[in-house]
């Protein structure tokens, strides 16, 4: 099975995990009613709570401890206030997705990324982190285990009987690895990184630091449970862990309902259900629930500092980073936020507010707000999808929505208590406005395997809360119809139908939308439909738009565009979208959306650093490829010691009698016969072929829209090329370089020098001399693969193609140099994905193999 079905179908067998759980919840609970449990929870003590929430900020400050020494073990020392926030908001967000989030957390790799360090140190943190969190699980497990030896259901059918067996294999491991670890000096080494091992005083110090955070943990949730003859904290702590790890392989949000049921059936010979449910419910708002909602205070706070000018500049790279984690946040507090509401709405309401509200309001408009609460809550679960993707719409939506939402949990039943969290969540949501800039459809947007279970999740445990907490009232077709004051039973229902007929409505405008057209006929348009936007476009290789080789994505507005190539998976993007920039973010996510829908790659080939942020929002790995080297006319010259060979060969070619002319392009039609022969001598004496994509070739109607470059001698053109010009005399650039078997040698360098002089005398900015590929890669042993690989080919790579030599030859200009990028999804798909690139510009896998 390959991975990618595995990918698919690994959500719904958490999913199938879930259901199971509930089945063990509702056997367990079967002779409690929902007051019971209510009731249990109001029972915990208040001190105890209080101890809970003391526990909790410990465990939370131990997870510190283990970024702090990750630190210490990839040599990069950090501020102790830095590496709090980002343990902390990271962890506050994992907790609740999931343990695999450890290790892609985006929180992590956005702040310590700004903070200075390299993505091969932020791996090593990750991987740190990940190996402390196991050796304290396996630590502490191991000796729990084997110290109370905990007989297991029955109902489990594992093949042991207790955990004493996974105890000591669980300590073997930890000692297997500290032997290896005092014995092996060598790092170890994934491809091209190298990964050494933690030193015997820092292992020592993660050990200790994760086992006591594990210890802390199940403290919390001990506090919280009744007390029990003989039910002591180690015996506890074996079956609590033996129930985490039941919640890890489910791979459900934070092991919801499959960690619960563990719970219940390992302390159901001690304790009441009911109470143990009870004491569940407040440890997973305390521990889990309470640190989420903080984390995205502290995400919306620093938002708003951000209003303040007296901090705006020591905040804007914190804001720079936060770019990819709000999204991310409010999708999941949005998601909270329709559980809440369709949690709520399944619950019986609390009869003394009820009758309270009674008094203002009549029934017909609570009745209307537990409904409408109900169908809110369902929404937003939709709308979490769409905030995650930034899209303006899903913004709004979910503003009102959760104004709307908070009206109605007062006027269903004075609800004050998610009232209050649904208004935590809007103010925090509101200042974030510029974060949500897409447009859009959100019935069109792509539901992945994880929010379909996700959703289906919540959903199904609504149903089976409302199931659970009325199964006492007996069925009959009247409660569909019975209104009255305390008709809990009869609202669920009805409600339950309502949130059921939005989810139909939804599934059925994505059914009947219209099918996307073929990926080989998508994106093809008149090449004459982009000129007005590639005339007013700053930068000069806007004009590979013209070749008619391409294909265009535009925005709404059509002032903007991007173009592209499709080669097998790969849908290449030629550098950054042409147009007004504020219409960029949306148009690389509609492109993006565009590439998904026909499981393609998405690829930004040759962009620059002023926009690496927003491909790293749409998740892209960047590679450099190079540094483009750029010469400020304002400043060029001939005249000094610098410039001594470059006025030699302007005047060595003036004294031969040749004289550079710019050709109007209205006057270029006439000397494309004599540019034809140039350029069919000129492939036959490089032997090569014409390329494309990133470089113009020969086509008449193309070179028509352009002025030329011509030098001549006694009338014969010797050598040629357009021009291409930029908006408002930004910039200047060339793109065919064609000359004469038996030109001067030097030919091209006069071209330059005399187009630059040229350019400068007209008022424009800037000569574009192009890429210097591969160039200003670093060495280091610590770099990257790719890296290393560019670096050595560009050093030793002269057999091939001369890449010292252009280097050295722009050198000559003094150009300013800018590196660029190409933004793709990276890992194993890299190498597919550059002959991808290396075909689409030489127009087949044989051109790149042939020149």
């Amino acid at each position: 099975m390959n991975t990618k079905v595995i990918h698919k179908i690994g959500p719904f067998f958490g999913l199938l995990l879930f259901g199971v759980a509930l089945i063990v919840l509702y056997h367990e609970l079967r002779i409690y009613h929902l007051h019971d449990i209510v009731q249990d929870i109001k029972g915990v003590p208040p001190y105890h709570l209080l101890l809970a929430f003391s526990l909790t900020m410990l465990s939370y400050l131990l997870l510190t401890g283990y970024d702090t020494l990750a630190m210490m073990y990839v040599k990069h020392p950090l501020p102790y206030g830095k590496i709090a926030l980002a343990s902390f908001t990271g962890y506050a967000f994992s907790n609740n997705i999931g343990l695999s989030m450890i290790a892609g957390s985006s929180v992590r790799y956005r702040l310590y990324s700004t903070w200075g360090l390299t993505t091969l140190e932020i791996t090593k943190v990750v991987a740190f982190c990940i190996i402390t969190l196991w050796l304290g699980f396996f630590t502490l497990g191991g000796t729990v285990f084997i110290m109370e030896p905990l007989a297991l259901p029955t109902q489990l059918k594992f093949p042991f009987h207790s955990v004493h067996v996974l105890g000591w294999v669980f300590l073997f491991i930890v000692a297997a690895f500290v032997v290896w670890t005092f014995m092996v000096k060598k790092p170890i080494r994934i491809r091209a990184w190298a990964f050494p091992l933690p030193s015997p005083r820092l292992l020592i110090a993660q050990i200790a630091v994760a086992s006591l955070d594990w210890a802390m943990a199940g403290a919390v949730l001990y506090t919280l449970l009744p007390e029990a003859p003989g039910f002591s904290f180690p015996v506890f702590l074996s079956l609590y862990l033996l129930a985490q790890i039941a919640g890890m392989v489910s791979q459900v949000p934070g092991g919801l309902g499959v960690f619960e049921a563990m719970i219940l059936l390992l302390l159901s010979k001690t304790h009441s259900a009911s109470q143990v449910l009870g004491s569940l419910l407040a440890f997973r708002g305390i521990y889990y629930i309470l640190p989420l909602l903080t984390a995205s205070i502290l995400l919306g706070y620093q938002e708003m500092l951000q209003k303040r000018e007296t901090v705006k500049k020591m905040t804007r790279v914190f804001s720079d980073s936060l770019s990819a984690v709000i999204p991310l946040a409010f999708s999941l507090t949005t998601f909270l936020s329709g559980a809440i509401l369709l949690f709520s709405g399944v619950l019986p309401a609390t009869h003394w507010r009820l009758t309270w509200l009674n008094h203002f309001l009549p029934l017909p408009v609570m009745e209307l707000s537990h409904f409408l609460g109900s169908i809110i809550g369902v929404m937003l679960l939709f709308l979490a999808r769409g905030i995650q993707r930034r899209m303006d719409a899903a913004y709004i939506l979910t503003v009102t929505l959760l104004g709307a939402g908070i009206l109605f949990s007062l006027l269903k039943g004075l609800d004050y208590e998610e009232a209050i969290i649904l208004t935590i969540m809007l103010i925090v949501l509101l200042p974030c406005r510029r974060y949500f800039y897409r447009k859009g459809s959100l019935v069109s947007q792509r539901f992945r395997p994880g929010w379909i279970a996700a959703i289906i999740l919540v959903l199904f445990s609504s149903v089976w809360l409302g199931f659970f907490s009325f199964k006492h009232v007996e069925y009959s077709n009247d409660l569909w119809w019975r209104f009255m004051l305390h008709g809990d039973a009869p609202r669920f229902l009805r409600a339950m139908v309502g949130v059921i007929g939005v989810v139909f409505v939804f599934l059925t405008a994505r059914f009947l939308k219209p099918s996307p057209p073929k990926a080989a006929s998508f994106g093809f348009e008149d090449t004459d439909s982009v000129v007005p936007i590639v005339r007013a476009a700053h930068k000069s290789y806007a004009n590979l738009a013209l070749l008619g080789d391409k294909r265009f994505l535009f925005n709404e507005k059509r002032n903007a565009f991007i173009m592209y190539g499709v080669e097998g998976r790969s849908w290449i993007a030629m550098g950054d979208p042409i147009g007004p920039k504020e219409e960029w973010p949306d148009l690389i996510w509609r492109f993006r959306e565009q590439c998904d829908r026909f499981d393609g790659w998405t690829v930004f080939y040759e962009v620059y650093p002023e926009t690496l942020h927003l491909y790293l929002d749409l998740g892209l790995t960047l590679l450099k490829l190079g540094e483009e080297g750029r010469v400020s006319l304002e400043t060029f010259s001939l005249e000094g010691s610098a410039h001594k060979g470059l006025r030699y060969t302007a005047h060595r070619f003036e004294r031969d009698g040749c004289i550079f002319e710019i050709i109007p392009a209205e006057e270029v039609y006439n000397l494309l016969p004599e540019f034809k022969i140039i350029s069919n001598l000129w492939f036959k004496e490089k032997n090569t072929r014409e390329k494309g994509f990133s470089l113009g070739f020969f086509k008449e109607d193309y070179l028509k829209r352009f002025p030329a470059g011509v030098v001549r001698k006694e009338g014969r053109v010797l050598g040629f090329t357009n021009v291409w010009i930029g908006a408002d005399k930004k910039e200047l650039s060339i793109d065919l370089m064609r000359y004469r078997p038996d030109a001067p040698n030097g030919l091209m360098e006069y071209l330059f020098i005399q187009l630059m002089l040229w350019g400068k005398q007209e008022g424009y900015e800037w000569f574009n001399l192009g890429m210097a590929p591969l160039s200003g890669l670093e060495e280091h042993d610590l770099a990257p693969l790719w890296s290393r690989l560019g670096a050595f080919v560009f050093h030793h790579g002269e057999h091939f193609y001369n890449l010292q030599g252009l280097r050295a030859y722009k050198e000559k200009f003094d150009p300013i140099w800018k590196p660029k990028y190409l933004a793709s999804p990276g890992g194993f798909s890299l190498p597919r994905i550059l002959s991808n690139i290396a075909s689409l510009i030489s127009g087949s896998m044989k051109g790149v193999v042939a020149r």
